[in-house]
């Protein structure tokens, strides 16, 4: 196919977005090589967001309207023309650790369920999704904790942690994909931002892609550059404030006591209690709440909302939460990506992407496999801060603990998700 010019570079490679977003994802296979034929996104706001900095690109709505072959027509595809790949993050609540984990039950789990359909429809050559590391532990069924233990019946294989993926890759691996997954931390492939996401590669004839090559390492190791710092994302910033939302009075009194890197646990003694209230006595780290980010380390993970109590963002001297401007370079967006809707609904979608960075680390292990290069190998590399978060290992562990409780379990009916 012709090869197409796009403000990051010469691009040779199709792309199918779904669950695009902002398109932080998209960002990065752009810097890859790849183009983006066809986006797939039901919010308004993000909707204006994308036709705003993609005009050309066709954008439809929810994906369980549309078949394989409205799709295709769609993104202007011909009948039998190979799209080179497909890519999408489904939404993330139903499989966070935070909130109440209905897996496939939810709704929108059953949208994750109607993208891998349409992946073994369309059968692109490499299919991408991207997923909280929550997916790794969740049921395909959910059982509330109120009735679990006691007089209640043990929990049956469905129920049991890591049951969505398993289901996932069962349905791939019927249609011959191979597939290769592992837990990533962006900060390894240069974003200024611990931030950790689940990146599943399928390859349709069967073969497994590599693993991500990381650019960064946290202390230099194998050679590679240090992680990069919130210094380094934002030190040639305008000097101007930028956008961003005002911290209540009641919680700037405690941040004109702290530093760069503190939080409330460096306020004085007698304070911490005051600035907490209830939240002093609840269990966990609590380092997000009053935390202000420190210059020399990269960012935590960015959230939605900058201000909210037990996570807060908030700059490093400066008596504010960050800024849009800082949220976009922390994710790796261009500084001309223009953000619609009010300013809560900017860092909403900010906060909701992927990094650039490490779509784009994506992007280049799928190039490099639809090239038949090689790439380089870092055996050990720690990738995350999790063990057994890569596809042999997880899937090892996982059935292991199936099997050790099958005897005590119920029947394990994978058609109650069909």
């Amino acid at each position: 196919m012709d090869n197409f010019v796009s403000p990051y570079g010469r691009q040779k490679y199709t792309c199918l977005s779904f669950f695009s977003g902002a398109m932080g994802l998209d960002v990065g296979l752009e810097n890859a090589g790849f183009k983006t034929l066809l986006a797939c996104e039901p919010d308004k706001i993000c909707k204006n967001t994308i036709k705003k900095n993609r005009p050309n690109i066709q954008i439809i709505d929810d994906i369980r309207d549309y078949s394989a072959n409205e799709i295709r027509l769609a993104a202007g595809l011909k009948k039998n023309q190979d799209i080179d790949l497909i890519a999408g993050g489904p939404p993330c609540q139903a499989f966070s650790t935070a909130g109440r984990r209905k897996g496939l039950e939810d709704e929108r789990g059953n949208v994750f369920l109607k993208f891998v359909e349409l992946i073994t429809e369309l059968r692109p050559k490499v299919a991408l999704i991207e997923n909280v590391r929550g997916l790794l532990s969740s049921p395909l069924i959910h059982r509330e904790h109120n009735r679990r233990g006691g007089s209640f019946p043990p929990l049956s294989k469905d129920e049991m942690p890591g049951g969505a993926l398993l289901r996932i890759l069962e349905k791939l691996r019927e249609h011959g994909f191979g597939i290769s997954f592992n837990l990533y931390n962006a900060a390894n492939f240069g974003a200024p931002q611990v931030r950790e996401r689940l990146i599943i590669l399928c390859d349709r004839d069967g073969s497994k892609l590599k693993y991500l090559t990381p650019t960064n390492s946290e202390d230099g190791e194998l050679g590679l550059p240090k992680w990069r710092t919130f210094r380094d994302a934002v030190q040639n910033l305008p000097d101007e404030e930028g956008e961003y939302i005002d911290f209540p009075e009641k919680r700037l009194k405690y941040y004109r006591m702290l530093g760069p890197g503190q939080n409330w646990r460096n306020l004085p003694e007698e304070l911490k209690k005051e600035a907490m209230g209830k939240s002093y006595y609840a269990g966990g780290g609590k380092t997000g709440f009053l935390r202000r980010l420190h210059w020399d380390k990269p960012s935590p993970t960015v959230v939605t909302h900058p201000a909210m109590p037990a996570t807060d963002l908030a700059h490093p001297v400066k008596d504010r939460p960050l800024s849009i401007q800082e949220y976009k370079r922390i994710q790796g967006f261009p500084d001309n990506w223009f953000f619609c809707g009010t300013t809560i609904q900017k860092y909403k979608q900010i906060g909701n992407a992927v990094p650039c960075k490490l779509g784009e680390a994506a992007g280049k292990a799928v190039v490099s496999f639809l090239r038949h290069e090689t790439t380089e190998n870092f055996p050990n590399f720690k990738y995350s801060r999790y063990k057994d978060t890569d596809e042999i290992s997880w899937e090892k562990k996982t059935r292991k603990n199936l099997h050790e409780e099958s005897q005590t379990m119920l029947p394990f009916g994978l058609a109650d998700c069909e």
